[in-house]
């Protein structure tokens, strides 16, 4: 998929006088292609309408709180598939036991690409929320072949820009996707006897070390205290610490 700046200029470059094979040439973009944009304008599908990154002036996607929690989603455990004609498949995976959580996952990708039309599949115990659009790798350049954890994760300027912004909504993307709030219960041997306490906490997993870094700098951003409970979990169980996440991310619904 080309930007409409690679268009645009390809369709100059032929006002001007140069020939298919010259513009091809300087623009790097094959014969077929240039025939079909001097053919006619481009279409314009939902699936192949430009987007925000793509556009002539690049700009960060809106609303940018959407977005962080939508980047959060697919990075906690969400996936790009290259399909047919250059078109791609954003899903995240939803346990059907958390039907909040799908509809704000649904409302938050329609929010983020409004052209595309979302849909829900139901698979075993959970829903797949998703989207096609040509334009996905635009607005997560994260998408690369192979599993997550086992290349480079890292965010672009303009990507980081609005975590920094959005530190909540991007941890609430990360832990309604890859983690949980739950009750620790520790034993504890007192002279007077067992003792049991249990208290919440937050705990966030992922095999990708780049992930989990994102998540503790989206931490620290908010104030909460955090601490690495295995080599790949993160938890933050300290009482105020908790509190505080609750105001962003808040039990499952």
């Amino acid at each position: 998929m080309h930007a409409l700046a690679v268009r645009d200029e390809a369709l100059r470059l032929l006002a001007s006088g140069l020939s298919l094979s010259e513009t091809s040439r300087q623009t790097g973009v094959s014969l077929n292609t240039i025939r079909r944009w001097r053919a006619g304008p481009a279409a314009d599908s939902p699936v192949t309408r430009t987007c925000v990154r793509c556009a002539p002036r690049a700009h960060a996607p809106a609303p940018a709180d959407s977005y962080a929690h939508l980047l959060g989603l697919y990075l906690g455990d969400g996936h790009i598939v290259a399909c047919r004609k250059g078109v791609y498949l954003l899903s995240i995976y939803c346990d059907d036991h958390w039907p909040g959580l799908i509809e704000e996952a649904a409302t938050t990708m329609a929010q983020v690409m409004p052209t595309s039309v979302v849909s829900r599949r139901h698979r075993n115990g959970c829903t797949e929320v998703k989207s096609l659009s040509k334009h996905w790798p635009h607005l997560f350049p994260q998408h690369g072949p192979g599993k997550k954890h086992e290349r480079a994760i890292v965010l672009e300027p303009w990507q980081r820009e609005i975590v920094s912004a959005h530190p909540g909504r991007f941890v609430r993307g990360l832990i309604h996707s890859d983690g949980y709030r739950g009750t620790n219960r520790v034993r504890r041997v007192l002279p007077s006897g067992i003792r049991w306490y249990e208290y919440p906490r937050y705990h966030f997993k992922n095999e990708s070390a780049d992930i989990l870094a994102l998540c503790g700098e989206a931490l620290d951003l908010l104030g909460v205290a955090w601490r690495f409970n295995n080599r790949n979990e993160l938890s933050v169980a300290r009482r105020e610490a908790v509190e505080l996440l609750d105001l962003h991310v808040g039990p499952k619904y």
